[in-house]
């Protein structure tokens, strides 16, 4: 069984031209949610890690399952106004408008060595931010693991000036 043919994909969606990975297919589907998590697991547990972080919502889904199968824990990175201690914040900018996503300041112990586990990287703007955040927290970012990358967008070239390793299970052209 190949997970990546449970990946369903919506043409023109949530706009014209362009192809949504839907992943509801895939997680809903005993074998294939387990291997993804397997695949995932066994990239993070090269990179060594003290903990994983995770970005809202579906970076939630991915990341907390490979922190318990590694028997560490999960740091979330919520969308701004989530969190209820006090936070960093860093906003960036998306194809369509801007964002923000917030981390609480005390999430991570100075040094720690972290990896960033979302759904998708695609023009990586999202990922940059967190890796960011992570960073000013003290944390040291090792890795970023995706499920899918969207490779034409190049969303990994915001991380090539940097000590993060940049990995993904699933990768599309288009």
């Amino acid at each position: 069984m190949n997970p990546e043919e449970l990946i369903r994909v919506i043409p023109d969606y949530p706009k014209e031209g362009i192809k949504y990975r839907d992943i509801t297919t895939l997680i809903k589907d005993r074998l294939g949610f387990q291997t993804s998590i397997d695949r995932l697991t066994a990239h993070c547990t090269e990179l060594q890690p003290d903990v994983i972080a995770g970005i809202d919502a579906r970076g939630f889904i991915f990341g907390s399952a490979v922190a318990y199968k590694m028997n560490l824990g999960f740091i979330p990175i919520r969308k701004e106004g989530k969190l209820p201690a006090k936070t960093l914040q860093e906003r960036y900018e998306l194809e369509y408008g801007g964002d923000c996503l917030e981390i609480h300041a005390d999430a991570i112990k100075k040094g720690e060595k972290v990896v960033l586990v979302d759904d998708l990287l695609a023009t990586g703007g999202t990922a940059k931010a967190a890796e960011t955040l992570l960073s000013r927290c003290g944390g040291k970012v090792v890795g970023a693991g995706f499920l899918i990358e969207l490779s034409a967008l190049k969303g990994r070239e915001l991380f090539k000036d940097t000590d993060t390793e940049v990995f993904s299970i699933f990768k599309f052209e288009d």
